[in-house]
């Protein structure tokens, strides 16, 4: 009686991110941490799978112009992980995850190789790969990350066997944020509320069916899309008073964009 694990690492880093960050910000990925090894083990000691075989861990994400990352590669090089990529958009979406999520668990349980599945993610796209594993006698067993409620698709929620949600404690065992490396804000603090007013009346501002659309990709990445993007440089630079911004102010620019979106309803 064997399981196999799917992980959506955009949805993992992207709202990971958000629970560990002390700013409740998402971060870009090259701020957080991932230990391989303590993934691997939180997904063995899951309750519903502890008495199960681990077959191997499904590992999707997105790669800029097709091309792996370091972290990648290290993920493909480690035993029992097979990654799969997709690809990331102009606009910071990734392309092609939810379909190989679907068609790795429906052969999977075609072909009567677990009994169980656990899964990754939040995106309402995977409910009916859910359904189908679920045809072919397959229980799947749903992760979410704090809160669950809101940064998962209720339907894939109602559609899943079993449904645990990690929170920041699970979260620390195999993520970690470099705290020196965290953006700093570099505005006093009357200048960090004009700041986050003037984003804020920007992404106010957005046609409805932009805003879900910005709400859906920022699920699984913290990628501002350009159009947007070149319009909160301009907005940082006012706000900072250079012509030439650093990482630092780009990323907490970026951050207060993903965040405040995230929360408009």
């Amino acid at each position: 009686m064997c399981f196999a694990v799917f992980v959506d690492a955009g949805y993992l880093f992207a709202q990971g991110s958000a629970v560990l960050n002390p700013r409740g910000d998402m971060l870009p990925r090259e701020y957080v941490r991932l230990t391989i090894s303590a993934i691997q083990e939180e997904f063995k000691t899951l309750k519903p799978v502890q008495q199960r075989e681990l077959l191997r861990i499904y590992w999707y994400d997105g790669a800029r112009a097709g091309r792996p990352s370091a972290e990648h590669e290290m993920l493909a090089e480690t035993d029992f992980i097979k990654l799969r990529l997709g690809r990331i958009n102009m606009s910071g979406e990734q392309k092609g995850v939810d379909a190989r999520i679907i068609n790795d668990l429906v052969e999977l349980a075609r072909n009567r190789a677990i009994t169980d599945a656990v899964l990754l993610s939040g995106d309402e796209d995977l409910q009916l790969g859910v359904a189908q594993a679920q045809q072919f006698g397959v229980r799947v067993h749903l992760i979410g990350i704090q809160p669950a409620l809101k940064t998962q698709s209720r339907s894939l929620r109602r559609e899943a066997d079993t449904t645990t949600e990690w929170d920041e404690t699970v979260l620390a065992r195999f993520l970690s944020i470099g705290v020196n490396e965290l953006p700093e804000p570099e505005l006093s603090e009357t200048g960090a509320a004009e700041l986050e007013a003037e984003i804020d009346g920007l992404v106010s501002a957005l046609p409805p069916d932009t805003l879900a659309q910005l709400q859906k990709s920022f699920e699984t990445s913290s990628t501002v899309p350009g159009d947007y993007d070149r319009v909160l440089l301009g907005i940082g630079r006012r706000s900072f008073g250079e012509p030439t911004l650093t990482d630092s102010q780009k990323a907490l620019l970026r951050g207060l964009f993903v965040r405040l979106v995230r929360e408009l309803n």
